[in-house]
């Protein structure tokens, strides 16, 4: 394996939040640069996963970065409840970064490449794990301050024990972390939406104007129907106002996404969210929460805002959202983030990519900027699993992954790159000698194409459930990792559910 970080693109020329702040995309340029933005789809029509045959003018595949993870966490809670997840909500990507991988950081911004692998069987596949990692977050204190605006759903949906509860405690929460020289607006909606809090600075941590947001918090009551439409568009409206050139400008929308007042269809929203991106540069980030969830709306919105999209469903999820990333995570690593792997077609006869199904890029795109990737913020990493079919006798290098994005501050292309050889992947995948994190990473893929029905066949490699489920238990005690534990109990709740 050869490693690279940082090199600077020479031609002329951002992912995966962080959380919440990391996505703060400036400015979307003109009408004409907007259009050519790539379009992400809706998971209501989700297609089949990318794929390739070496060697018949398809050596290439492309996407831009994602670090959403709500696809996972929502998953989880219907497993919890006793019931599998609609298939199409589940997207592997999503499964895969969910979870901790330990790749090496580079030093400012961007990104280090990490490519490895594994072998799963005999017959030539091979299990490649591309890995991207951005540079930690500075301490509290020397990051651009933050002027959040959170959009709160307070219909009658939002009444069920785990949705507006733990959205006010959160909410009280996340007041105590913040630096003095953040703002919190608030804004409510069921039926009609109002701004129940302007644009505030917190000031310090033991004054008065905390206990103001904190009481305007418990004010939070569940009533009437939803209308999204009117939450996006006031809270969007009040974001405006409070704007604060240096900092970072960005909408929390806390929802159950199911819209039944106003307009109930995407595109009018989605169309509201990219004129405030596109003019005043202020991004999205989606929460869900409840048993009954409008996911792919939430992606949508997430998606075209610039930004992404998170579930909590218990108060452990919530604290890591909302007292540990949230607050470090301020400072953007990469804009318009896209990575491409090329593979060689004297040594690979076929491909496919796990996931990513509406972050595809044209591979002709991959190098024009005026094309939308992701918004990537400090100590996050990104995953993309790979099925790569060898051929008889392959020896050296036979895929090279390349990251390229903008510069935050200076908006210059950059590049970085990883490359990975046939002897990087003959280990067999399930070995105790191969790396742990490489395994919890196949274990996430593999149990998101069991539960996704609409795959159009399964990975290969593909473990059973009951063969899965012992792997994870495995790797959850040797791990010690709670995450991994987490993930074991959701294996073996589908094994129970679908037996």
């Amino acid at each position: 394996m050869r490693l690279t970080q940082g090199k600077q693109a020479l031609g002329a020329a951002l992912l995966v939040g962080g959380l919440l702040l990391t996505a703060c995309g400036g400015p979307g340029g003109s009408a004409d640069q907007a259009n050519r933005k790539v379009s992400r789809g809706s998971g209501a029509d989700k297609p089949a996963a990318p794929s390739g045959t070496v060697g018949e003018g398809d050596r290439r595949s492309t996407f831009a970065l994602d670090v959403d993870t709500a696809s996972y966490g929502y998953a989880r809670r219907s497993l919890g409840a006793g019931r599998l997840p609609e298939p199409r909500s589940v997207r592997p990507e999503e499964f895969v970064n969910s979870f901790r991988q330990g790749y090496p950081r580079p030093k400012g911004n961007g990104f280090s490449v990490t490519v490895d692998g594994a072998r799963t069987g005999d017959d030539g596949w091979r299990l490649m794990r591309v890995g991207l990692a951005t540079a930690q977050a500075p301490a509290s204190g020397d990051r651009p301050p933050a002027a959040l605006t959170f959009v709160v759903d307070i219909s009658g949906s939002m009444a069920e024990a785990g949705r507006l509860d733990l959205v006010r405690e959160s909410l009280a929460t996340l007041t105590d972390q913040l630096d003095a020289d953040d703002s919190i607006a608030l804004v409510t909606f069921s039926d009609e939406a109002r701004t129940v809090l302007p644009m505030t600075r917190l000031g310090p941590r033991d004054g008065e104007t905390r206990d103001t947001v904190k009481s305007a918090v418990d004010t939070l009551e569940p009533t009437d129907s939803t209308n999204l439409e009117a939450g996006v568009t006031t809270g969007y409206e009040t974001a405006v106002k409070g704007a604060r050139q240096g900092a970072t400008n960005r909408v929390v929308l806390l929802s159950d996404a199911l819209a039944n007042t106003g307009a109930t269809s995407a595109d009018t929203i989605l169309e509201r969210i990219a004129d405030a991106r596109r003019e005043h540069g202020i991004t999205l980030f989606g929460v869900g929460v409840g048993s009954d969830y409008g996911d792919a709306l939430m992606e949508r919105l997430a998606d075209k805002g610039d930004g992404h999209t998170t579930y909590i469903s218990t108060p452990a999820d919530a604290r890591k959202v909302f007292t540990e990333q949230l607050p470090a995570n301020v400072q953007l690593r990469a804009r318009d983030a896209k990575a491409q792997v090329e593979f060689d077609e004297d040594k690979v006869t076929g491909f496919r990519l796990l996931g990513y199904d509406n972050r595809r890029v044209a591979d002709d795109d991959f190098r024009d900027d005026r094309v939308d990737g992701g918004e990537v913020g400090p100590g996050h990493t990104v995953t993309a699993l790979y099925a790569v079919k060898l051929r008889e006798g392959a020896e050296g290098e036979v895929a090279r992954a390349t990251v390229r994005w903008l510069d935050p501050e200076s908006r210059s292309p950059r590049e970085a790159h990883g490359a990975v050889s046939a002897s990087d992947l003959a280990r067999p995948l399930w070995s105790p000698a191969t790396p742990p994190r490489l395994r919890v990473a196949a274990a996430a893929g593999y149990f998101a194409n069991h539960l996704n029905a609409t795959a159009q066949d399964p990975l290969p490699g593909a473990p059973s459930l009951r063969q899965l489920s012992g792997y994870v238990a495995e790797l959850a005690s040797t791990t010690e990792d709670a995450d991994v534990r987490e993930l074991a109990d959701a294996v073996r709740r589908a094994r129970q559910l679908g037996d």
